[in-house]
């Protein structure tokens, strides 16, 4: 519900303008036949007025209507029915003031207030009684108000938990996401850097031919154009990564560490090694001997790639299958399929989800997708990730292949020569 002028919902001020309604309405209509006639209906209407202020105000609406409540004793006046608004204060501060020692004070000034009214009360019966009446009331409003309180407090207690929690969250994504762009700058900075050095050894090839063979010279020369367009396109794409701001992942994302954060896995790959998809199947065996079930399908024409994008291939499998190894466990089946098309490369990992369970309790909180979803945004690819109908889970990414020309692939094949 939207929030009124009085910066409060327009349900709670229609509700607090119905209770004092209700005290102003006893207050005036019963004016003729109560003690101090039209005194006693001015004292009520103060009390009514007054409990419009009773949430956020609990402790000086309180005494007001004490002090009113007290005139009444002091002038010989029996309880009157818009003396409900004694307990509508006392249940208001119980319930809405900042320390609870204020409700007690509340309490014990009622009790003695209690105690007054029974002695002016007229009747038949002993004033005790009627004391003892009224103090059960009384005593009723108070117990319930604490308990109203205790709700509400435990309740604003676990909304202030969920929205820290939920900071917290998001901190640790963007903390995730600031990390893996860190790596991915690392390692397309090894890639340019490779580049660049195949341009340098083919222009000096090509300054040293250029009278002997001018031919040779030529293919050189435009081997260095081509190498240095795809190493610019690398870092264009780089820079854009890492100016464009991506929104933390909601949810709990499943952790994709390196094999070597489980036990049983070899030992992880060199800081600065650049793999490459020739090298799925020895990858492929490391997941095998740690105890996955692993298949391995490839389709199409098997085309060169550009080194970053064999990277990104790469480190998709390898958190794909880390996923698959710490949530369904040793013994789990797998099948990956590597799809190559004219424009695309797509990769497609499936697992049935029946391993023997966890090799550790998976952590909770994980950034695996989140880095699998930077590294394909770094190809303006797509990456669906989720459960699969047959069961278990699978992760589908399909990668653009940048247009290369002939000459790229010549150096792209001098750097995996040179990798060597």
């Amino acid at each position: 519900m939207s929030a009124s002028p009085f910066r409060r919902p327009w349900r709670s001020v229609v509700f607090d303008v119905a209770v004092s309604g209700v005290v102003m309405l006893f207050a005036v209509t019963l004016a003729a036949i109560q003690p101090g006639r039209w005194w006693a209906t001015a004292i009520g209407v103060a009390m009514a007025v007054a409990l419009l202020f009773r949430r956020g105000r609990p402790v000086p609406v309180t005494v007001v209507v004490a002090l009113l409540a007290f005139v009444q004793v002091v002038l010989g006046w029996a309880p009157m029915p818009y003396d409900v608004a004694v307990l509508i204060a006392l249940y208001s501060v119980v319930k809405y003031a900042d320390r609870l020692r204020d409700g007690v004070i509340a309490g014990i000034v009622a009790a003695v207030g209690v105690v007054l009214a029974a002695t002016q009360t007229s009747g038949q019966v002993a004033w005790y009684f009627t004391a003892i009446y009224y103090g059960l009331v009384t005593g009723a409003v108070w117990l319930v108000a604490l308990n109203v309180r205790t709700r509400r407090l435990y309740v604003l207690t676990l909304e202030e938990r969920a929205a820290t929690l939920e900071r917290e969250r998001e901190a640790e994504a963007r903390a995730a996401v600031a990390e893996e762009r860190t790596r991915i700058a690392r390692e397309l900075h090894d890639v340019v850097a490779h580049g660049m050095a195949v341009m340098i050894v083919q222009a000096d090839g090509a300054r040293f031919m250029i009278d002997k063979s001018p031919e040779t010279a030529r293919v050189a020369v435009k081997v260095v154009a081509d190498t240095g367009r795809q190493a610019l396109e690398d870092m264009r794409r780089l820079v854009g990564v890492l100016r464009e701001p991506s929104p933390p992942e909601s949810g709990a994302a499943a952790s994709a560490a390196d094999p070597a954060d489980l036990p049983g896995q070899p030992a992880a790959e060199p800081v600065h090694r650049r793999p490459a998809v020739t090298e799925l199947p020895a990858l492929l065996d490391r997941f095998r001997d740690a105890g996955l079930r692993v298949g391995y399908t490839v389709t199409g024409e098997m085309a060169p790639l550009p080194a970053a994008l064999e990277l990104t291939v790469y480190r998709l499998m390898q958190e794909a299958l880390t996923n698959t190894l710490k949530h369904a466990g040793v013994g789990a089946a797998v099948h990956a399929t590597l799809t190559h098309d004219a424009d695309a490369v797509e990769l497609r990992v499936i697992d049935d989800g029946r391993g023997g369970g966890p090799v550790t309790p998976a952590p909770s909180g994980g950034h695996g997708l989140i880095g699998m979803r930077e590294r394909v945004s770094v190809y303006a690819g797509s990456l669906t990730a989720g459960p699969h109908l047959a069961g278990g889970w699978q992760v589908h990414a399909r990668l653009p292949i940048p247009s290369c020309t002939g000459t790229e692939v010549i150096a792209h094949g001098a750097a995996r020569g040179d990798r060597g």
